[in-house]
């Protein structure tokens, strides 16, 4: 049975137990402010040290500064996991971005997502935002996932996110 609770610092190792690796088919490129489809054939691999150790960081570094983390659990094992930053994004400041989210590779199209990123909504809603700021990775599993669940590009990319990851698929979620 599938369990969902807030995760704490203390949990930060558990996000190891996470298989992020997937096959990727189909990869988007934002061009003219439409996406274009590029077709992919490569497998993505799970995690290594670096890989591991960055987010981590980002984990702690959300927790610490007041985000919020919510965790999937089969049993013990941690299977999915998805965090609330916490600093107010946009232009009038009410947006909170969905920092990181990851499935599992073999509870991924069960629902798992959707329910922590229903959470994850919920408490961005009772911290007063009114939009989840989601900057994607490009392939057609994480756009897809993000726009089934009422995502949609976003006309205001934030500049900070962007320069950061720029190949990333930036949309908004109305809550």
């Amino acid at each position: 049975m599938i369990t969902y609770r807030t995760m704490t610092q203390d949990q930060v190792n558990k996000l190891k137990e996470i298989d992020r690796s997937e096959h990727i088919d189909l990869i988007y490129k934002m061009q003219n402010g439409n996406l274009l489809e590029i077709g992919a054939n490569h497998e993505c691999p799970n995690w290594n040290v670096e890989m591991i150790e960055e987010l981590q960081e980002r984990y702690l570094f959300e927790l610490s500064h007041g985000g919020t983390a919510i965790g999937a659990f089969d049993g013990d094992m941690l299977i999915a996991f998805g965090v609330l930053a916490h600093k107010f994004r946009g232009a009038n400041q009410d947006q909170l971005q969905v920092d990181l989210m990851y499935v599992s590779r073999n509870y991924r199209r069960q629902g798992v997502g959707t329910q922590i990123l229903n959470q994850l909504a919920d408490e961005a809603r009772s911290r007063g935002a009114k939009y989840l700021y989601i900057s994607s990775t490009e392939t057609r599993s994480a756009v897809s996932f993000y726009r089934s669940n009422g995502s949609r590009l976003t006309d205001g990319i934030d500049e900070e996110l962007f320069n950061k990851e720029p190949e990333d698929i930036h949309m908004i979620k109305e809550l």
